[in-house]
């Protein structure tokens, strides 16, 4: 799924479900954390891109997602690897864990985190980043369809708006 989707589907758990567990929810950190696994992933690439632009862009590669050949840049490489990490369930759990035993409590604001796992899983194929979200006890990955279809943009941004307009709508009735 796209990044900006990532972030205010964050933002839509958390008001979700500060309601339902009675503790305030910071929508702002939630957004973040539903970002986190791609911007993880990413950076480094992107950094990496913008420089080759800069300095006037004739040797950058043909990207072409997860299809790493043994000349691809070192940056994708660490892309890929960075992905395995951000996109695991298994290691969102244990740094929730880590958090929970540091913190002595549950901080919600990750719940960004794996719900991005979770809506990469459909919304990635086999020629882009397929969610490993098992990894690293299971390397099986799962092959959906794209994020970047139109009928699924639609769709997707339609959600978020009715979504958006009804927690509005519902704040206003309760003041």
């Amino acid at each position: 799924m796209d990044i900006i989707s990532h972030g205010l589907w964050g933002a839509t758990a958390a008001n979700i479900a500060d309601k339902k567990i009675n503790k305030k929810i910071s929508p702002w950190w939630a957004t973040f954390w539903g970002v986190f696994p791609d911007l993880f992933a990413f950076t480094i690439p992107f950094l990496w891109l913008m420089l080759k632009l800069v300095e006037g862009g004739s040797d950058i590669p043909n990207i072409r997602g997860a299809e790493l050949q043994p000349d691809s840049p070192w940056v994708f490489h660490i892309a890929t690897t960075l992905y395995n990490y951000s996109h695991s369930m298994i290691v969102f759990l244990a740094v929730f864990g880590l958090v929970y035993f540091i913190l002595r409590r549950p901080v919600w604001e990750l719940i960004g985190w794996p719900l991005h796992i979770i809506m990469d899983i459909p919304t990635h194929t086999y020629q882009f980043y397929p969610t490993p979200a098992l990894w690293p006890l299971w390397n099986k990955k799962f092959s959906g369809f794209s994020w970047a279809t139109p009928w699924f943009m639609v769709l997707n941004y339609s959600v978020l708006l009715l979504i958006y307009a009804l927690l509005r709508l519902k704040r206003g009735q309760e003041r």
